[in-house]
C-alpha cells in the first residue's frame, strides 16, 4: 500500500459526490494518480477544460484510421507497429487466409484481439475456433498459426517481457465482470487431429522472435502434433459479448472499472454496452480527466462511439499523458440528458504507465486535425 499524502478538502464552490450535482455552469476536471485508484482532486472550472485554441507540439491527442492499414501480412511479426515502448507492442495485422509457417513470439505474451473476420487458430495446445470481438491471449514462446475463412484485421498487444493476467476484482468477487470459467482454451479435437495428419509429412517453418530479431527453425514434419497436455499454463479467449461491465445507476464509473486483463506496465480495459446512469444528477458521459500516470489508448470495434465525433469502427485514439481530455463538445451536450438509454459501443482500452512512441506510420493513417476537435463545435473533417 503507497502512503500517499491524504487531506481530503474542499475549497470554493465544489461538488461533493465526484461526477454528480455539479454546479451550475461548471465543468468538472478530475486530476488523478494511479489510473484513477490513487488519490485525485476534483476541479470545477467556468470553462470546458479542453477549450484550446491551438495545439503545438508532438506530444498531442492523436487518431488513427487503422482501416487504412490495407496490405497484408504474412506474419504477425510482420504487422504493422502502430504504437509501442518498453513494456507494450501495438500492431494492427491484416492476416493472410493461411499462414504458411507457425510463429513464436519468446519477448511476451501475445494478445490478439479479433476486429473482422473469422476462423481457425492452431497452436501447440490444439484449436480454437475465433470470430469478431474474440479476444485471445496466447502465452509467450507458443507456437501457433490461423486459417480464415474471410479476410481477418485484427489489433495485436504484446506483452513485452511479462504475463496477461487477470485484474483483482475487489470487492465485487472473482465471477464479476466474466466468471473464469468462461475462459476457453483450445481442444484437441477433430479439426486439430485433421491439421496434425494432413501436415504430418510437410515440411514445416517456425518464426521465432526475440528482442525484435528475427530466426527461422524448420522440421521436416508438423510440430503441432500434441496428444494431450495437462497444466494450468494454455491459451484462453473470451468474446466481448460475454463481458457484462459493472454499472452504477447514479454515478460514472472510472474506465479502470472496465479492466479485463493486466500485464507490466499496462492494462487492458473493455468498454461495452451498458445502461446510462438514470440520476439525473450523474453525469452520462466521461468526465474531462488529467491521468496523470497513464498514456491512454483506446481501439474502437463496433457501435455508436457516444463521446467522440466522426470516429470509426477500425479506429484507433491515442491521449499522452499530461494533458485533460474527456467528451467532445457535441457529446458534452448529452452529458446529463443523453439521447438514448443506453450505450452500444465496443471498444479496447489500453492504458500504459510509460510513454508510448508512434510507429513508422504510413502517410494518409493519422488525422492531423484530431487535436481540433474539442474547439470550434467539436467536429472535423
Amino acid at each position: 500500500m503507497k502512503n500517499y499524502i491524504s487531506f481530503p478538502r474542499i475549497e470554493g464552490t465544489a461538488s461533493r459526490q465526484a461526477h454528480t450535482a455539479l454546479p451550475d455552469g461548471t465543468y468538472e476536471r478530475e486530476l488523478g494518480k494511479e489510473g484513477f485508484f490513487g488519490p485525485a482532486t476534483h476541479m470545477y472550472h467556468e470553462h470546458p477544460p479542453t477549450g484550446w485554441t491551438s495545439f503545438e507540439g508532438d506530444l498531442q491527442p492523436r487518431a488513427f484510421d487503422l482501416n487504412r492499414l490495407n496490405s497484408e501480412q504474412p506474419s504477425p511479426f510482420d504487422a504493422q507497429v502502430v504504437l509501442q515502448n518498453a513494456q507494450v507492442k501495438m500492431r494492427f495485422w491484416r492476416a493472410p487466409m493461411a499462414m504458411d509457417h507457425l510463429a513464436r513470439n519468446a519477448d511476451g505474451d501475445d494478445l490478439i484481439f479479433v476486429h473482422e473476420g473469422n476462423g481457425d487458430l492452431f497452436c501447440d495446445y490444439g484449436h480454437l475456433a475465433f470470430r469478431p470481438g474474440d479476444y485471445i491471449v496466447l502465452p509467450r514462446s507458443t507456437m501457433w498459426r490461423i486459417e480464415c475463412r474471410e479476410p481477418v484485421s485484427a489489433l495485436l498487444i504484446e506483452a513485452t517481457g511479462s504475463s496477461y493476467m487477470l485484474p483483482d476484482k475487489g470487492m465485487v468477487g472473482r465471477h464479476a465482470i466474466f466468471d473464469e470459467a468462461m475462459l476457453d482454451t483450445p481442444l484437441l479435437d477433430d479439426a486439430f487431429i485433421a491439421q496434425k495428419s494432413n501436415g504430418a509429412a510437410v515440411e514445416t517453418k517456425v518464426r521465432i522472435k526475440r528482442g525484435d530479431k528475427l530466426a527461422t527453425m524448420t522440421y521436416p514434419f508438423n510440430p503441432l502434433d500434441a496428444v494431450g497436455w495437462k497444466g494450468d499454463l494454455a491459451p484462453v479467449r473470451i468474446n466481448v459479448e460475454d463481458i457484462r461491465p459493472l454499472m452504477s445507476h447514479r454515478y460514472h464509473l472510472p474506465p479502470s472499472a472496465h479492466t479485463t486483463f493486466v500485464a507490466g506496465g499496462f492494462v487492458i480495459c473493455t468498454f461495452a454496452p451498458r445502461p446510462f446512469e438514470m440520476d439525473p444528477d450523474a453525469l452520462k458521459v466521461p468526465f474531462y480527466h488529467n491521468n496523470d500516470d497513464y498514456d491512454e489508448v483506446i481501439f474502437y470495434h463496433a457501435g455508436d462511439f457516444f463521446s467522440r465525433d466522426n470516429i470509426d469502427a477500425g479506429m484507433m485514439t491515442f491521449h499522452p499523458c499530461g494533458f485533460t481530455h474527456g467528451p467532445h463538445p457535441k457529446a458534452l451536450k448529452g452529458a446529463f440528458a443523453p439521447k438514448k438509454p443506453a450505450t452500444d459501443e465496443y471498444a479496447v482500452m489500453v492504458d500504459t504507465r510509460n510513454a508510448l512512441e508512434l510507429g513508422d506510420l504510413p502517410a494518409g493513417i493519422e488525422n492531423p486535425d484530431y487535436v481540433k476537435s474539442w474547439g470550434g463545435g467539436g467536429s472535423y473533417d
